[in-house]
């Protein structure tokens, strides 16, 4: 049985506050600011744990110590139906957060379609191209992000292809035209796709974020969909985007995609 990469979410990075260190700051005396600055921002209940860990681990580890929330985010249409499969991406703000770990992934071809046929990987993520198919294929993409050609081939002859810079990449077959795929590209922390209700859910710490959507199926020059999200003090946080426009028609197709469900 073959195994897919399907990552939904990283760790956050470094945080950095301008203003509060500066390189002529001893050690000692930058973690007991920091601690102060912490005490202000913190609720009590968390004010001991995260100095703690500040004391022993500097400021990334206070930061990790605070308590992450449950955030679901909910991506529906104009009509108020929910739309699954749209790509949900989440950036930290006003930080140094570095994106999401690499990723190793593979993008299979099988009964002349693309298996799976759209994957979101962290930037610096490699995707192996085989081709399990009774058929030859030759990929290409011809996408800002990343142009690429494989020739003419079966089985996995091929090296992964690595992936070094964000966007959106499509993927074609020069030989078969129905088939289509997409690697979304992301430097963002957490990500993930919305399922059969539209939601995609993730732990996500206290602090604000960049929220974006985007679907294979949106109207051209809508671009991304975007809205800030605060994540405060508490066990949850929601959010809900709503598109401007419906999404375009599915073309007909001998395989459905994972994203024509609604």
């Amino acid at each position: 049985m073959r195994t897919y990469a399907r990552t939904t979410a990283g760790k956050p990075g470094k945080c950095r506050s301008a203003g509060i260190l500066t390189r002529s700051t001893s050690v000692g005396a930058a973690r007991i600011f920091a601690a102060e600055w912490l005490a202000r921002l913190l609720p009590a209940a968390m004010v001991a744990l995260a100095v703690a860990a500040l004391l022993a681990g500097g400021l990334e580890a206070a930061l990790a110590a605070v308590p992450a929330a449950s955030v679901s985010i909910t991506v529906k249409g104009p009509d108020d139906h929910p739309v699954p499969g749209a790509v949900v991406t989440v950036r930290a703000l006003g930080t140094d957060a570095k994106p999401a770990a690499p990723v190793r992934a593979i993008m299979d071809q099988i009964n002349r379609a693309f298996e799976p046929d759209l994957l979101v990987i962290p930037v610096g993520s490699t995707v192996e191209f085989p081709n399990s198919d009774s058929v030859s294929h030759q990929i290409y993409s011809f996408s800002p992000a990343r142009k690429f050609q494989l020739p003419l081939y079966r089985g996995n002859p091929n090296p992964p292809v690595h992936f070094d810079q964000a966007g959106v990449v499509t993927l074609g077959c020069n030989i078969h035209d129905e088939m289509v795929a997409y690697l979304v590209v992301t430097d963002a922390q957490y990500f993930g796709r919305t399922d059969a209700t539209g939601t995609w859910t993730a732990d996500i710490p206290r602090g604000k974020y960049r929220v974006s959507v985007w679907h294979p199926r949106m109207n051209e020059g809508a671009g991304e969909l975007e809205r800030e999200l605060t994540v405060a003090e508490g066990d949850r946080a929601t959010l809900t985007l709503h598109l401007a426009k419906p999404l375009r028609a599915a073309p007909l197709q001998p395989h459905p995609h994972s994203w024509d469900a609604y």
